[in-house]
């Protein structure tokens, strides 16, 4: 005879993950805790990688990082992956830093032309003050590479 909760159609032996009415099924909740486990593990991988031309970026001190940054906001937003493209290749880039450079060359200019630089810019030093009386001894240097300077006892 069948057991009064067993369906007469079922066999009489039920696999372990088939439970009975009214109780808890233990392998949907594993799988429900599993299914959300993956979904945050692949949307933490996702934005790691979708941030890493950024982390690049600010670790090796890029002056690009804000257009890199920018970049991969463009991109996550839009889903046009060009622009993470474009800020990796930014990020694995070393552009020179000319604003140094043209800063020292628009100063050589200026004293060249005997133009007085102007007051207030960060790339042009202060003019020396005339009423520091202060001077640098400057040593005469050699004429030729051969020549040795002979040491001056005092």
């Amino acid at each position: 005879m069948s057991s009064p909760n067993i369906h007469p159609a079922a066999p009489h032996h039920l696999p372990a993950f088939i439970t009975a009415p009214g109780e808890t099924d233990y392998l949907m909740v594993a799988m429900a805790v599993l299914l959300v486990v993956a979904v945050l593990t692949v949307g933490i991988i996702f934005f790691r990688l979708h941030t890493l031309p950024e982390r690049m970026a600010h670790k090796s001190q890029k002056l690009q990082f804000e257009i890199v940054a920018v970049l991969g906001l463009l991109a996550l937003f839009t889903h046009v992956h060009l622009f993470w493209v474009a800020g990796l290749l930014l990020a694995l880039i070393d552009l020179p830093d000319f604003s140094g450079l043209f800063g020292r060359m628009a100063h050589a200019l200026e004293r060249i032309a005997g133009v007085a630089p102007r007051r207030g810019t960060a790339s042009s030093p202060e003019p020396p003050d005339p009423s520091d009386s202060r001077e640098i001894p400057v040593e005469p240097q050699p004429e030729h590479p051969g020549h040795r300077k002979e040491p001056t006892h005092a």
